[in-house]
């Protein structure tokens, strides 16, 4: 006797464990290990060190052709004592990863176009590329006022980005995959 499963039916089970493969992919840690600020000619850079998580349920979707999405924000908020924070500035720099089987290469690139395309051979390198940011200019001495406090607030997180068309087809309705780190912060001094 031959057994036969509806269409829908396959689909939706393809779709699970599709879905349950990558929410899995992004289980490990995701923190910012550390983060600073240092003033360079009224320039205010940030330096930070982010931890993404790296297993094999990542490399098997970089190499079935997804994109990643990792993004770093970063918040100055002038601190107030019987209202919220005032945020001054907020920026969010974004980079994506990718995985070029033929060159058997990892691809990082920041979202703006702004800074060239690095590559990386292994999966460790360039999560370690993506988690070291240094002299990222985030604010300038004029947008401060000298008898305020201000406070920084560093998070870091991990999407899914592009998808190769096979599985577009069968995740077009579900964006269940993304994780967030908690917030890092202190006080900035001016």
């Amino acid at each position: 006797m031959t057994r036969t499963f509806p269409l829908r039916a396959v689909l939706a089970a393809s779709l699970l464990a599709a879905t349950a493969a990558l929410a899995n992919a992004l289980d490990g840690v995701l923190e910012v290990r550390t983060a600073y600020v240092n003033v360079d000619h009224g320039v205010f850079k940030l330096h930070a060190r982010v931890q993404y998580p790296e297993n094999e349920d990542i490399r098997a979707a970089l190499a079935d052709g997804v994109t990643l999405m990792f993004d770093l924000e970063a918040v100055i908020a002038r601190e107030r004592r019987y209202w919220f924070d005032a945020d001054v500035v907020s920026v969010t720099r974004r980079r994506e990863l990718t995985y070029h089987a033929v060159s058997d290469r990892y691809l990082v690139r920041d979202s703006t176009g702004d800074s060239p395309q690095e590559s990386y051979a292994t999966l460790h390198e360039a999560l370690q590329a993506i988690g070291t940011i240094d002299d990222w200019p985030v604010l300038v001495e004029p947008q401060l006022s000298p008898d305020a406090r201000y406070r920084v607030s560093v998070r870091a997180s991990v999407r899914r980005g592009r998808l190769p068309d096979t599985l577009r087809v069968l995740m077009f309705w579900t964006d269940s995959w993304h994780r967030t780190s908690e917030w890092y912060s202190w006080s900035l001094p001016v």
